[in-house]
């Protein structure tokens, strides 16, 4: 190859040229395997622009590979040996160059291969493992190569959002929001990274018996039907933990709040049924229930102007009503009060709400596979199908959310389970290093079961005979934070903005569900006009206002004169004309940028 000049970069700056880039790459590439240089230093060739980057900053991620030169490589049996002798260490093979660190730049340009079988003449590197092409997340995922990769990618995520056991500290820790799943427990198939992550220490799953098999309806699509008998033995129970806090905050002038039950005659008092809840400091008493309508934490704030002096000449304060309530909808008892000291010295009162939170239609579960689904049903054990030998499963998924997604890890993980749970060995289900899938048939087999899994079903409802075999098993499921009693929002009539009209929007303002510009664009394809009116109009800032026949512009009705005229003709010839005030609004602001709308009125056809 003739020597071509090129580029070179150290940490992203030009640093100069080279007469010969590829026989600089080579030489840098060499003296960093020989030990020359040190290990940690990336050296990536960029052959479309003739461009070398020689990275030696922090903060790169890099992971080992086997340095395979000539199509063979460099780690070989006779070093395996030696390192399983102890004759050999970890630093030992990178310091001989027999295993280096690349970096996401560097690893652009080789060509790995995922075993030795896979090498080719153009191969450079080789895994040292192929589970290390996945990320520490998505590892933990058991029979991860026999899904579809989108479908792991969700299950990753939702490792996330599982319930578990967060922290062991968790009844001193006030976190904002916190989780904890009653009966966590440890995966019966696992994978080689739940063991180096000592995830036992903090379980977030629980092993369900799962038949795949519609239910009534009610799982259709991806909702999925539980066992109340299940339920009701704390299957999926949690706590949620709300943290609320106030501070006794001093202000310029000597005054401070106080944390107290806010006398009657405070400003704002807001009668004695939502301080019933309070102790004699202010705060609630543990483990009473609170709603959104009984105060947590009773506080006062100095009036915002001077005081008013007596008709006796004595400076009284009147103090303003400042307490704390529950989010809304977040009920609970008082599970832990708190009280601290801020950086400038002020009170702080931390109060802690537990809630006990049942499963129920609506909430979300999801297996490690990425099959999602809320509760549809909860169905009494005694409808519940089973088993020849009495077995109901905990949960019960429909047959269509398999073929399309692809997920036989999901189905593998319910065979093995089985077996792990008839036999009482744990079952490896890491990425290509499982155990073998035979041994899990022969277990069952062994025991009585069928190695395909499926089993005859009963109606529980009937007693008769399920038509087919039903595939059942053990496997792993999570319970999401996604609660359906935090995200319930509904309103008949309520609160609206001073400026629009239009209903308040969030579920802490009582707000209604925004009917948008694409849902009004609905309706207008279907045709329905009268429904178009009621979202857009009744239901929302409908208003009657007068319009000048004459200047065609917003009249004046004068009540206390009893009067009805046009501030512009002075005319009396004004008439009522429904419209929106959201319409009326924007008259008003064309009006002020000194553009005249004029509404010309008709009558009624």
């Amino acid at each position: 190859m003739a020597a071509l000049e090129g580029k070179v970069f150290v940490n992203g700056k030009l640093v100069g040229f080279h007469k010969d880039i590829h026989k600089l790459t080579k030489d840098l590439i060499g003296k960093r395997r020989a030990g020359k240089m040190d290990q940690q230093v990336n050296i990536a060739f960029h052959e479309d622009n003739l461009e070398l980057y020689v990275n030696t900053d922090s903060g790169r991620v890099q992971r080992p590979l086997v340095v395979v030169e000539s199509g063979k490589p460099r780690v070989t049996k006779e070093i395996v040996k030696q390192v399983k002798d102890g004759k050999l260490g970890w630093n030992d093979l990178v310091n001989q160059g027999l295993i280096e660190y690349l970096d996401a730049e560097e690893e652009e340009n080789a060509h790995v291969a995922l075993r030795e079988e896979d090498i080719e003449p153009k191969t450079t590197h080789l895994e040292i493992n192929p589970m290390g092409i996945f990320s520490i997340i998505s590892s933990m995922v058991p029979f991860l190569e026999h899904n579809l990769s989108g479908r792991t990618l969700h299950g990753a995520k939702m490792f996330k959002q599982a319930l578990g056991l967060s922290a062991i500290n968790y009844n001193l820790r006030t976190d904002t929001e916190s989780y904890l799943l009653y009966y966590p427990q440890r995966e019966l198939v696992r994978t080689k990274t739940l063991d180096y992550l000592h995830t036992d220490q903090r379980p977030m799953i629980q092993n369900l018996v799962v038949a795949i098999m519609p239910y009534l309806g009610f799982n259709t699509m991806d909702s999925i039907v539980l066992n109340r008998g299940a339920v009701e033995r704390g299957m999926g129970r949690a706590a949620y933990f709300r943290n609320y806090e106030s501070e006794e905050t001093r202000y310029p002038g000597g005054q401070i709040d106080k944390f107290e039950i806010p006398a009657e005659d405070a400003v704002g008092h807001l009668g004695e049924e939502p301080y019933k809840k309070l102790g004699a400091d202010g705060l609630a008493e543990l483990e009473t229930y609170v709603t959104d309508k009984d105060v947590i934490i009773g506080k006062t704030s100095p009036p915002r102007f001077l005081e008013e002096i007596t008709e006796f000449g004595v400076i009284q304060e009147k103090r303003r009503e400042a307490s704390v309530f529950p989010r809304k909808g977040k009920y609970g008892h008082v599970d832990r009060i708190v009280f601290t000291e801020g950086m400038s010295g002020a009170r702080i009162a931390k109060v802690k709400v537990r809630s006990c939170m049942i499963p129920e239609p609506g909430d979300k579960y999801a297996s490690k596979h990425g099959q999602k689904g809320v509760i549809g049903a909860i169905v009494p054990e005694e409808d519940m199908p089973f088993t020849e030998s009495g077995i109901k499963p905990d949960l019960i998924l429909n047959p269509h959310a398999i073929p399309s997604r692809m997920t036989i890890g999901h189905m593998l993980e319910m065979l093995t389970g089985k077996s792990a749970a008839i036999s009482g060995k744990f079952i490896d289900g890491t990425p290509f290093n499982e155990d073998p899938i035979e041994d899990s048939k022969k277990v069952l087999e062994k025991y009585g079961f069928r190695a395909d899994g499926k089993e005859a079903f009963y109606d529980g409802r009937t007693g008769k005979k399920i038509e087919g075999e039903i595939f059942v098993g053990v496997i792993a499921y999570r319970r999401l934070f996604h609660m359906v009693s935090h995200k319930l929002q509904a309103r008949s009539r309520g609160p609206v903005q001073i400026l629009t009209r239009q209903p308040t929007e969030g579920k802490e303002k009582e707000g209604g569900l925004r009917f948008g510009e694409m849902e009004g664009e609905t309706l207008v394809g279907h045709g329905a006009a009268m429904l178009l009116q009621e979202k857009f109009i009744d239901d929302s800032d409908k208003v009657t206002e007068l319009v000048c026949e004459n200047c065609g512009i917003i009249a004046v009705n004068d009540q206390i004169r009893k009067k009805r005229f046009c501030p512009m003709c002075e005319s009396a010839a004004v008439y009522p004309v429904q419209m929106s005030y959201g319409f009326k609004l924007l008259l008003d602001e064309l009006k002020a940028l000194g553009i005249y709308p004029k509404m010309r009125l008709a009558d009624k056809a």
